[in-house]
Formats: C-alpha cells, sequence, structure tokens
C-alpha cells in the first residue's frame, strides 16, 4: 500500500480489485440464486407431497375424513423441518467439497526437499560447509540458477561473496538453507545456522521478542548483542526501548534499524554458521564500520560467516572472496590473489576506488583537528561562487541547530517520563448489543430498503395460503366415512391444488428477492469497505496489521456475502410462521394465548440471556481468526529465516496456540447454542402437552373437531418453529456482528482528499522543483514522540540535494512527509510557491516520482509493474528498461515484457527491484524526483552507471537522494545532514568538508578510510 500511495497508484489498483471482485461476484450470483432455487424447491416439497397425495387420493375414489387428511398433514409437517434444513445442508456439503478439494491442491504441491542439506552434527567435521558439484535452479523447466557450484569452507573462515546485480549471490546462500531445488549435486553443513536476509524480515511483536527469537533471556548474552549490533542508542530513542511494538513488517523501524535487529536476532542464538544477505547495505557508513567491526570482526570471530555485501571495503577481511557471475562461481581466493589476476574482481573493485577517488577530501592540518567548532559554525554560511545565492538557504537554519542538542536530551527524558501508547493497539471490538443502527444500514445497503417489504409480504402471502389450503382440506372433508362431503371431488381437488401452488409460488418469489438483495447488499458493503481501505492514511497501515484487514475483507466480507441474507429471510419467515401458528391455536383454544403470552416472556427473557454472552463470544471468535491469519502470513514471508534457524516446531506451535485461542471462545459459542435449544426444547413441550390437555378437557361437541385437528397439527411444529424462531434471531445478530466489524472498516478516518477542484496545481507545475520546508515537525502518531523537530531549509529548483544522517536520523520521515504520506503536527512544505496542505494528494504524489528503500513489485508482468496506469507504449518501456541495465535480462525471457512477476517479487532480486523501480521512475519524468537508499543493494559499478543515468536524464530536475553511498550524493549541489530529525547542516559539499566540525566531514572521513584500503579492525 506503500508504494500505491507514493505513485497514486490507488485508483488503478482499487479498479483491478473490484474487476477480481466483479469475476468472483459472477460465481456467487450463481451460487444465491441456485441457493435459492433449492430453498424453493424444498419448502415446496411438502406442499407438492401433499398435492400429489389427496389428488391420487381422489383420483382413485379413496374416501377422504377430516382425521385422515389431518394425520397426513401432522406427518407432512412432522417431515418439513428436516426437508428445510436441507438447503443448508447441500450448501454446507458444497462448501465443504471446494475447502477440501483447495486443501487437497495445497497439499499437493511441490515441497522442499528434505536431503537439499545434510546436516551434520556440531564438531564431527573440521569442514563447516562444503557443495559438491551443485545444480540448482528455481524452476526444474528453465536455465539452472547455479551451475558448477564447488565450494569446501573451513570451520571459523570468513567468506565474501560479491557480483554483479543479478548474478545469483543470494541463491548461493539459499543453496545452502536448502530453499533453491537441488538437480545434482552434494551439499553439506557442520553444526546450526543463523541466516540474515537481504529484504528483512521482522514480526509483529516488540524488539526483545524479535532478538530473543524463541531462546531463553541471558541478560549478559542480550546486552553484549545489543552493543555488537549498535542498537543501544536506537534503543533509549525508542519511549519503551526494546519492549516497543514494531508494527507489521517492522513498519515503525527505519531500513537499518530492521536490518540491526536481524543481525541481533542471529548473533543471539549463537550458531555455528552464519548465512549473511548485504547485512550492511541498509545502515550508514558509520554503522556499518561499526557493525563489521563488532559483529563479523569481534562476535563473529570463532565462527564461519558468509557473508554477501556490495561494499567492497569489506572484502579484504574475508579469509576467501567469492566471484559470482551468471550463477557460477568465476573466481574464488584472498582479495591480494584476486585483484592481482585482474577480470571480473578487479573490475568491482576498480569502480569502487573510482568512486572514492572522486571525493575531494581536504586534508586539514594535524593544528586544525581539535575539533574546535569554526566561526562559521555546523551550517556554513559561506558565499557559493556557482549558481543562486546559497547564502540565504542556510540562515533559517542556525537558529533551529543552536539549542538542537538540549532539546533532544529533553525529548528522552520526556519520552521515557511518559511511556507513550504503543503503535500498533489491540484489534478494536464493539460491546453490548448490535445496534440498531447496523440492521437499518444494512437493509437499506440493497435499492434503499425496497425489498424488505416485498419479502416479508411473500412470505405472509406463503403463510396465509399455506394455512388456507390446510383449513381448506380440514373443513371440506366429512368428520367421518359416512358424512357426506360438503363439497364435490374435483372441487376440493381444485381449490386445494390452487391455495398449494399459489403458496410455493410465493415461496419462490420469497427466495429470489432475498438473493437478490443479498447480493446487492454485499457488493456495496464490498465496494464501500475497499474504498475506505484505499482511501484510509498510511498511519492506518503502519498501526494494523494485515491479518486483521484479511479477516474483515474475507472472513467477514463471506459471511455477508452467503450467510446474513439467508439469515435475514429466514429469521422474517419463522417469525411469521409463528405468527401463523399462534393465530390457528387461538382461533380453536382462544386459552392457549394465557400461556403463550408468559411462554414469550420467558423465551425473549433466555434469549437475552443467552446473547448476553454469545453476542461477545462470536465477537471474541472474529477477533481470535485475525493473529491466526497474521502469523500464517508472517510465517510464509519469512519461511526461509524460519528453516534457516530451525524454527519451524515453535511456529507451529505458536500456530496451535492461537487455533486452540480460536477455538476455546467457538467452542463456548456452539455449546451457548445448545444450552438455549435445550431450554426451548423443554418449554415449547410444555405447552403444547398443556394444549393438548386443554382440548380433551372440553366438553364433546363444544370444539369442532377440523379445527382441533388443525390446531394439534400446527401445535406438533410450535416446538420446533419456537426454538427455530428464537435460534435464528440469535445467530442473525451472531452474524450481523460481521457487518458491525466491516461497517467499522467502511468508517475509517480518511486521508486529505485526492484531488482539491478549487485549489488544483496548473498541468505544469511544479516547473523549477524548488521544495521549501518551514519549521516543519513531525510524528507518526499523536501518542507518538515528534520524528522531526522543526526542520527549516530550501531545496533549489534543478539542483541536486543529498540527504544524509546515521539510522534512525529522519531522513525517509523527511521523505513520507514531502508525499504526505505523514501529514506535519505543524509547519509547511511549499513546492514552486504551492502550500502542498492545500492540494490533492493525487495532485502531489502524481507529479513527485519516488525510487523507494525498499523496492516493491506486484504479481504479474514487467510491463505491468512499469506502466500500470498503461499510459507509455512498448518502445518507450523497452528504452526505460535499457537504461536502468535490465533490458538485456529481460529480452533473455521468453515472454518478454510480459514476463510473470511472482508475488512481491520473489523470483526477481532485491537489486533488480530496485532497478524497476528507477525504470518506473524514468517514464515517470516527474520534475522533483527522490532517491530513498535507491541503490542499496547495487554494486558498486552498477551503482555509478545508475548516478550517471540519474544525472542525464534528469539533469533539469530537482533530485533528493537519501544514500549511506558517500560517493553517491559527494556531487550533490547541496548536502542535508540530519541527527535526531533536526537539521544539523546544510551548505554545499565542498564548504561542509572545508568545516573540521563538520558531520559531513566525519561520515565522509569515516567512509573514506573504510573504503581506501584493507580497514584496520
Amino acid at each position: 500500500m506503500r508504494i500505491l500511495k507514493l505513485q497514486a497508484w490507488e485508483d488503478r489498483y482499487r479498479a483491478r480489485l473490484e474487476e477480481m471482485r466483479d469475476v468472483e461476484f459472477k460465481w456467487l450470483r450463481k451460487a444465491l440464486y441456485s441457493q435459492a432455487f433449492i430453498t424453493f424447491i424444498f419448502w415446496s416439497s411438502p406442499i407438492f407431497v401433499a398435492a400429489v397425495t389427496f389428488g391420487t387420493s381422489i383420483l382413485l375414489s379413496s374416501q377422504l375424513t377430516a382425521g385422515s387428511v389431518l394425520s397426513a398433514l401432522a406427518t407432512f409437517r412432522i417431515l418439513q423441518e428436516p426437508l428445510r434444513n436441507f438447503p443448508d445442508l447441500v450448501s454446507m456439503m458444497a462448501q465443504t467439497k471446494v475447502s477440501l478439494d483447495r486443501i487437497s491442491a495445497f497439499l499437493q504441491e511441490e515441497e522442499l526437499q528434505e536431503d537439499a542439506t545434510l546436516v551434520l552434527p556440531r564438531g564431527i567435521t573440521e569442514v563447516a560447509v562444503e557443495i559438491k558439484d551443485g545444480v540448482f535452479g528455481w524452476d526444474s523447466s528453465l536455465k539452472p540458477t547455479l551451475s558448477g557450484i564447488q565450494l569446501k569452507v573451513e570451520r571459523g573462515m570468513r567468506v565474501a561473496v560479491c557480483g554483479m546485480v543479478g548474478s545469483g549471490k543470494s541463491s548461493f546462500l539459499s543453496c545452502i538453507l536448502g530453499e533453491i531445488p537441488k538437480m545434482a549435486g552434494e551439499v553439506r553443513i557442520c553444526g546450526s545456522a543463523a541466516y540474515v536476509p537481504q529484504s528483512a524480515w521482522i514480526q509483529s511483536g516488540n524488539i526483545e521478542e524479535n532478538i530473543l527469537f524463541g531462546s531463553p533471556m541471558d541478560k549478559t548474552r542480550y546486552k553484549s548483542v545489543i552493543h555488537a549490533c549498535s542498537l543501544k542508542k536506537d534503543l533509549e530513542l525508542f519511549s519503551h526501548g526494546d519492549q516497543t511494538i514494531i508494527g507489521d513488517r517492522g513498519i515503525n523501524l527505519s531500513g537499518g534499524q530492521k536490518q540491526r535487529v536481524q543481525l541481533a536476532r542471529a548473533l543471539y542464538q549463537d550458531a555455528d554458521i552464519y548465512l549473511l544477505d548485504d547485512p550492511f547495505s541498509a545502515v550508514d557508513a558509520h554503522t556499518g564500520s561499526e557493525l563489521f567491526k563488532e559483529y563479523i570482526m569481534t562476535a563473529l570471530a570463532m565462527k564461519t560467516v558468509i557473508y554477501v555485501t556490495h561494499q567492497v571495503e569489506f572484502l579484504p577481511a574475508a579469509d576467501m572472496i567469492l566471484v559470482l557471475k551468471e550463477g557460477q562461481i568465476i573466481q574464488a581466493g584472498k582479495y591480494d590473489d584476486l585483484l592481482q589476476a585482474g577480470t571480473d574482481f578487479n573490475t568491482l573493485v576498480s569502480a569502487h576506488h573510482e568512486a572514492i577517488e572522486a571525493m575531494d577530501i581536504p586534508n586539514h592540518s594535524s593544528e586544525d583537528s581539535d575539533g574546535n567548532s569554526s566561526p562559521d559554525g555546523p551550517v556554513s554560511a559561506k558565499c557559493n561562487p556557482e549558481g543562486p545565492d546559497i547564502d540565504s538557504l542556510a540562515k533559517d537554519v542556525h537558529d533551529s541547530v543552536a539549542s538542537s542538542e538540549q532539546k533532544a536530551i529533553k525529548e528522552k527524558k520526556k519520552a521515557k517520563r511518559s511511556r507513550k501508547k504503543q503503535l500498533v493497539q489491540e484489534e478494536e471490538r464493539e460491546r453490548g448489543r448490535v445496534s440498531m443502527k447496523v440492521y437499518l444500514s444494512y437493509m437499506a445497503a440493497a435499492y434503499k430498503g425496497l425489498l424488505i417489504p416485498l419479502i416479508i409480504i411473500a412470505q405472509a402471502l406463503f403463510q396465509f395460503l399455506q394455512i388456507g389450503s390446510n383449513w381448506w382440506m380440514a373443513w371440506a372433508n366429512p368428520q367421518t366415512e359416512g358424512d357426506k362431503p360438503k363439497v364435490s371431488p374435483m372441487v376440493l381437488l381444485i381449490v386445494y391444488m390452487a391455495l398449494a401452488f399459489g403458496s410455493s409460488w410465493f415461496i419462490f418469489v420469497r427466495a429470489v428477492l432475498v438473493a437478490t438483495f443479498g447480493l446487492a447488499a454485499a457488493q456495496k458493503l464490498f465496494l464501500k469497505m475497499l474504498r475506505s481501505v484505499f482511501r484510509a492514511p498510511m498511519s492506518f497501515f503502519d498501526s494494523t496489521p494485515a491479518g486483521r484487514i484479511l479477516n474483515r475483507v474475507s472472513i467477514d466480507q463471506s459471511v455477508v456475502d452467503l450467510d446474513i441474507p439467508f439469515r435475514l429471510g429466514g429469521f422474517a419467515s419463522t417469525t411469521i410462521q409463528l405468527l401463523g401458528i399462534v393465530c390457528v391455536m387461538a382461533k380453536v383454544t382462544w386459552q392457549v394465548l394465557l400461556l403463550v403470552i408468559p411462554m414469550a416472556m420467558a423465551c425473549l427473557w433466555m434469549q437475552k440471556y443467552y446473547m448476553a454472552s454469545s453476542r461477545e463470544l462470536v465477537r471474541i471468535v472474529s477477533i481470535q481468526k485475525s493473529p491466526i491469519i497474521h502469523l500464517f502470513g508472517e510465517s510464509i514471508a519469512g519461511a526461509a529465516t524460519i528453516r534457516g534457524f530451525g524454527q519451524e516446531k515453535r511456529f507451529i506451535k505458536r500456530n496451535l496456540y492461537l487455533l486452540d485461542c480460536f477455538a476455546r471462545p467457538f467452542f463456548c459459542s456452539i455449546a451457548a447454542i445448545e444450552w438455549l435449544c435445550l431450554r426451548m426444547e423443554l418449554l415449547s413441550t410444555f405447552v403444547f402437552a398443556f394444549c393438548m390437555i386443554l382440548l380433551v378437557s372440553f366438553p364433546h361437541g363444544s370444539i369442532d373437531p377440523s379445527m382441533a385437528g388443525l390446531a394439534v397439527t400446527y401445535g406438533l411444529n410450535l416446538n420446533a418453529r419456537l426454538s427455530r424462531w428464537i435460534l435464528s434471531f440469535c445467530k442473525l445478530e451472531n452474524k450481523i456482528i460481521s457487518i458491525e466489524r466491516i461497517y467499522q472498516y467502511c468508517h475509517i478516518p480518511s486521508e486529505a482528499p485526492a484531488v482539491i477542484e478549487k485549489s488544483c496545481p496548473p498541468s505544469s507545475w511544479p516547473e523549477s522543483g524548488t521544495v521549501e520546508l518551514r519549521d516543519l515537525k513531525v510524528r507518526y502518531k499523536e501518542n507518538l514522540p515528534m520524528v522531526l523537530h522543526g526542520v527549516n531549509c530550501v531545496f533549489p529548483g534543478g539542483k541536486k540535494i543529498g540527504i544524509v544522517g546515521r539510522t534512525g536520523s529522519g531522513k525517509s520521515t523527511l521523505i513520507q512527509a514531502l508525499f504526505r504520506l505523514i501529514e506535519p503536527a505543524s509547519g509547511r512544505i511549499i513546492v514552486d510557491n504551492i502550500d502542498i496542505s492545500t492540494i490533492g494528494i493525487h495532485d502531489l504524489r502524481g507529479r513527485l516520482s519516488i525510487i523507494p528503500q525498499d523496492p516493491t513489485l506486484f504479481e504479474g508482468t514487467i510491463r505491468g509493474n512499469l506502466d500500470p496506469l498503461e499510459e507509455h507504449s512498448d518502445s518507450h518501456i523497452w528504452e526505460a528498461l535499457d537504461k536502468c541495465q535490465l533490458g538485456e535480462i529481460v529480452r533473455e525471457k521468453e515472454l518478454k515484457l510480459d514476463t510473470p512477476v511472482l508475488e512481491n517479487g520473489d523470483n526477481w532480486s532485491v537489486g533488480q527491484r530496485q532497478l524497476v523501480s528507477l525504470g518506473r521512475a524514468l517514464l515517470k519524468q516527474a520534475r522533483i524526483l527522490v532517491l530513498d537508499e535507491a541503490t542499496a543493494s547495487v554494486d558498486t559499478a552498477t551503482d555509478n552507471l545508475i548516478q550517471r543515468i540519474i544525472r542525464t536524464e534528469f539533469k533539469d530536475c530537482t533530485v533528493c537522494t537519501i544514500a549511506h553511498r558517500i560517493p553517491t550524493v559527494i556531487d550533490s549541489d547541496l548536502v542535508l545532514v540530519l541527527s535526531d530529525g533536526r537539521v544539523a547542516e546544510f551548505d554545499t559539499p565542498s564548504r561542509l568538508l572545508e568545516d573540521r566540525s563538520s558531520m559531513f566531514l566525519k561520515l565522509v572521513t569515516e567512509y573514506s578510510s573504510r573504503s581506501s584500503g584493507i580497514p584496520d579492525f
């Protein structure tokens, strides 16, 4: 959802979901009308059977008496109840078969090879990892992903893996873990393994739980892990420390923080073999150096470590370096040996050194290295000889920086004292009775409620005609065999058939109307909820686990689609039938009302007593489904990590625990229904017995025997009908809770309007691309601390702005504020003299372009991912692919631009996904481009190439670049340095490098010293 909002693609993808819903709706229409027809058949079958039986008797000249007719009618009514329940059974059996078929198809899917990797006990051999003649491929029908892999890693070795984007580095780690299908060869590892994937996988829960990952707490080890992963300062900034709840997919952590939590999780497990997939790309230069020193060189000094990296500066410390190209190890050896050998490794290193040499770092004298601040302060205000007057851009920054340290200390203390609420809260749950407003809203959802009275009228006419047909048979037939019939047999048959088939017709009308009403209401609710969710602010998705949303749009919507219409229709029909039974019995023996009224009061009391508990149980059941769905989705996303740590049993146990948490209230809910059924049966049986005693106690001749028989016939059904009426109401209210939950999501607070007609910017806006930040203060939520504290600066139009700072300093938050994913707590952002808060968010986001930190691909095709709005020709798409170095890769695919992309882009490497994001930006050609760690997952050579493309293709655009690689921002026109959400420095790179106290100089020096040769670790 984040990428959809950033790109202003919500309408397009919502339309795609609506198209999918239309396909589903066609099948739903068939299902509901089929259900309506089945309901008509089984509700009418007792009537047809009675008509055929009586008609046959009359045609065969058999003598019918009131006694035989009423006995037959009583028998038919006894059979009627199970027959009317039969449609529910048929529907349930059909749904069960579909579910079983889907489960069966899933269970028959190809599984991982259990023998792909042979795991030997710790210490049995000195060889930690060995691969012989390995051939591996994600798809057996295509060219192998890895081939000819020969590797032997001794225990305690550090092995670095490098190569160009798409060379197979991540797949190489996967083959050691046994995650990629093995076509040939052997893989053996000795001891336990820990795995850190390239795309951070963070569980919902607090930070401590993510680090422990099921292991018991060891305070000493825990503290050492926090130190080794440079997490101490970050935890101090969180209001709840390591008890801070992490949102869905670590949404409230920066990319670097997520990566370091992953590293801490791996380190805490104390495994024998560590497999690290590009773990330093998401952190700044200083943090990366500290991590490498404290984590790999110190904490893992005695462990076997295989790490993939694009940072050439970390290669010299490896005992062995593997160079991959097109799925093969083309070089292996030590750093110096590979350099002397030349070829591909030399190309990677040369590109890195060229980038370092391009940085012109002043050589300050030793006497100036005492760290004293220059007279100009941390933000230089010297004249810039090039371009516009830069002095004015820095003048507002001085005031905000002067007291930054004191403000930071105050904020930390305030956060600790307040212990603010967590980002993710418990799922919202209504309490008490379901509001009548929910019922009325649902009934008005389809055709403004016009079908409801028609359904009631159809059911009432059915009941009236059915009673009339039974009364006709009881009245028209003689009391005994010797009596003369009141009408001729043919008249008797014709009238009865007319009444019987008339009642059947109204049953058909009622069933069709119920299905029509249910379809219209379900579709309207779905579309309303879908649009509400798509219009929700990003904070909603940050604080709401995906499982909760899926629970409502799948399970609750399924109840609305398939269940509630017939529950509502069933309740209406049961109510009218019950009234008919009471009327018939009261007509014959009005005295029965003396008992029926108190009985009804007793029933209502029991219903109220039952519903008080049952209603809450159903709500709890609905809520308990969300964690199961969320854990399942979360486990699938992190399956490689879970298996890599050998944690399958723990997650299965956790899933079973959540199933138990769901089953307990569900079982209690079913038991509560049985509790009510028992009492209703006892009560109705007592009333029926009383009526029978009353009837037989009347003097002979005081009651018409035919009417008495009719009363008995209906009285036999009173037991089941009364219980069914109460149960149908209770079940209806329990099911209505799904509508209640959907309405909660239909009324999610919406983000700003997509388009504001009165303040639409000109079609040419922004023309220059000037961005002005005025006292910008941002927090993620009202109850959370500030992330940005009064940012003041101006990005001149057409200039290249580098944004740097320590991990968690607020860089990505600043970009989110620019795109209005987060609305500022105060302050303004002005783009080309227009306050962006005054225009529609689609007008804003549609004029900006971004290459995000976490590249996202959607299931579909390459063409659909590059141009989802279908605005560009194939030639333009190919041109963009060529520029972002993906053209040849896509041309090699059989389907070219229609090459499939799996969910989350799993069949493309992270680096390739970032290149696709670059392709999107090239096609969009916005005047303002934001690069949020856009090249973090590509090698230095590819990074340099991308930077050249950006300088060429976006030479007249404002480009804001967030990067941890200093060469990426060193040639920017201006550099903004953020620290703890405040502007620490903002000036040209040359001036900042001349300032001995500059934070930017320290970052550059750190990066340069780390990168210029073999680090002194």
